[in-house]
């Protein structure tokens, strides 16, 4: 009959720290998160990149083509940020913008590293990640980034953003999920306490 006591293994993985060989698994389902989330981030910008092709092969500069009564598909440019902020720059502003996205990105894999298995929190560090990458590609290829999508309302526009901007906004709001769900998990534990 087999012996069912727990062996010296099965034991240590039961303290705290775990078996030895728990952390290197540990360190590997890290990595493999990790590298999950920097593939997240590729798979913005291959999106981003895909759909400013396309919109950029199909439509005239400032064409529109209506789909909704308030939401259109249109080819803009913006050499600015967003709402196109210092689009009339002389041109520095190209590289202004794509220095703060390389520096971001170098901050942003540095905290997904640091913190692969925080989901919401590298969810939206991924989105961040790959819209500010997907338009500094843009900055560096043309000079200026590809905006396709335009809603609006009657005379009023909000200015026309692309995929990337998509990604970065969506970033935005699960930064903030992610700092509201923190701070109800530590007012659980105070009021635990």
């Amino acid at each position: 009959m087999p012996d069912r006591r727990p062996d010296a293994r099965t034991a240590a993985s039961d303290l705290p720290g775990g078996a030895p060989g728990a952390t290197k698994t540990r360190a590997a389902g890290s990595r493999r998160s990790f590298l999950g989330w920097l593939l997240l981030a590729l798979a913005w910008i291959g999106f981003d990149q895909f759909t400013k092709v396309w919109f950029d092969a199909n439509l005239m500069y400032g064409e529109r083509w209506n789909l909704l009564p308030f939401f259109d598909f249109t080819l803009v440019y913006n050499t600015g940020a967003a709402f196109s902020f210092l689009a009339d720059g002389e041109g520095w502003q190209r590289w202004f913008f794509t220095g703060i996205a390389l520096v971001a990105t170098v901050v942003v894999i540095r905290l997904l590293w640091k913190h692969p298995t925080q989901t919401v929190l590298c969810a939206a560090l991924s989105c961040i990640l790959g819209g500010a990458l997907g338009n500094a590609v843009d900055r560096v290829l043309y000079g200026h980034v590809v905006d396709f999508l335009l809603f609006y309302w009657q005379d009023w526009y909000f200015p026309a953003f692309n995929i990337a901007d998509v990604a970065i906004t969506l970033g935005a709001i699960l930064l903030l999920l992610d700092e509201f769900l923190r701070w109800r998990r530590e007012r659980r534990q105070r009021e635990q306490s």
